[in-house]
């Protein structure tokens, strides 16, 4: 199609007033009512007691019940001592935990983060926009790794954490990274199990946040951290986050985080002095509809079965759409949340306006790097989760056409330039 077919097409799309958002990775409504098992599972005050007789309702329990510790430790294959069971969300332990180094130190004889003039983190991207909004918060200098296909840029990880030590953290998605979908290889985690950072208080933080989220029936694997760190002494290098946010419910899920003993108790001697516990009863209703982990398998492939559809729907109208247009690739993750695609450099932020104008909002451009801000303005994460079927059937031919007009648009200059060289 040339300019002007394309925007005929985009006006007729746009006059329909649709109003559709694929902004967030959020689970669908379809989703979530599929745990209304969850709102029953403890009515009765004779229910509120957890298997060491602990009464849910009540003070206490720190770290978590043993039920969810236990859960926990399975899903991550961690022992569940190693396990700190939180609140619905996984982010607010990975806030707490820069916080609390900012304000304690990372251990009991590190400095304080905030007494050191600069501190530094290594952001692999495209990434997780959250993370970089929390080191922003924080004045967190924010330093691009790129993330290949199979992980970070190792070389450049190790060099930069051996020669800086005002570098005190990584963030990593380890599996179905958010948003290209890409799972570290056996490689990149022992190489990662191998580091030798100049700061003595540097810490990895391994958000395995779709650990169980697969798409496919062949799911990526995913080497275990800490057995890994063990062999080289480096456990303490690391603290692990995943949560039931896109399990259960998302706004009443269960948190957790894992690490080294020694890091389990410098934090619990802190946590100790923020809360008097998190909420049990929560933890007591997802470990009674959660017996074992092939419970928590079972419910994942119900989502799977509604997830699924959606992302194939997506690659068969952009393979239909998109195959031809220069420049233009999309992922297909084995598992994750995001479709992660790659445009032609200075477009995404166009992909994007046009996109609104039409009444499809999408994540901002610029939001899988530091700042907002995406150097070649060429990437866009695509999140199919939450719209229906139906609205995914609608927003798709739009977010395509979109596409094809930015890169259009990017392309007529250089060929009224190259018209003009050469009359």
């Amino acid at each position: 199609m040339n300019h002007e077919q394309l925007m005929k097409q985009y006006e007729t799309i746009k006059a329909r007033g649709k109003k559709l958002d694929m902004s967030r990775g959020k689970p669908s409504p379809e989703q979530l009512g599929t745990m209304s098992r969850l709102l029953t599972a403890v009515i009765r005050n004779d229910e509120c007691f957890s298997e060491t007789g602990t009464d849910c309702r009540n003070y206490g329990g720190l770290d978590g019940i043993n039920e969810m510790k236990r859960l926990f430790g399975e899903i991550l294959n961690v022992p569940m001592e190693q396990v700190i069971v939180g609140g619905n969300s996984s982010l607010n332990l990975m806030y707490d935990t820069v916080a609390r180094a900012m304000l304690c130190g990372v251990r009991e004889d590190c400095k304080p983060w905030c007494k050191y003039d600069q501190i530094s983190f290594l952001c692999p991207v495209p990434g997780y926009d959250r993370h970089f909004s929390i080191c922003e918060l924080f004045g967190i200098r924010m330093i691009n790794v790129p993330l290949l296909s199979d992980g970070p840029d190792m070389d450049l990880v190790e060099k930069l954490v051996a020669e800086d030590d005002t570098i005190k953290g990584i963030w990593c998605v380890p599996k179905y990274a958010n948003p290209s979908g890409i799972t570290y290889s056996d490689e990149v985690v022992k190489r990662f199990a191998q580091l030798k950072p100049a700061a003595k208080d540097f810490l990895v933080f391994w958000d395995n946040a779709y650990v169980l989220h697969d798409l496919t029936d062949t799911p990526d694997t995913l080497l275990e951290i800490f057995s890994e760190a063990a062999k080289y002494g480096n456990e303490d290098l690391f603290i692990e986050f995943m949560s039931t946010s896109k399990i259960t419910y998302s706004g009443a899920g269960i948190s957790c985080l894992a690490s080294s003993p020694r890091n389990i108790a410098h934090i619990l001697s802190c946590l100790k002095v923020q809360t008097i516990g998190h909420d049990k009863l929560n933890q007591l209703r997802h470990s009674r509809v959660f017996r074992t982990l092939e419970d928590v398998r079972a419910q994942m492939r119900v989502h799977m079965e509604i997830i699924r559809p959606k992302f194939q729907l997506l690659y068969r109208v952009f393979e239909e759409e998109l195959s031809e247009v220069p420049g233009v690739t999309w992922t297909k993750p084995n598992g994750g949340y995001f479709i992660c695609m790659t445009l032609p450099r200075g477009t995404a932020k166009r992909v994007v306006e046009l996109a609104k104008d039409a009444g499809l909002v999408l994540t901002a451009a610029g939001a899988p790097f530091p700042y907002g801000q995406d150097p070649e303005d060429n990437i866009l994460r695509i999140a199919p989760t939450y719209p229906s079927l139906n609205e995914l059937a609608e927003a798709a031919p739009l977010l395509c056409c979109c596409v094809k007009l930015a890169v259009l648009e990017a392309a007529q200059p250089k060929v009224e330039q190259n018209a003009q060289n050469n009359p």
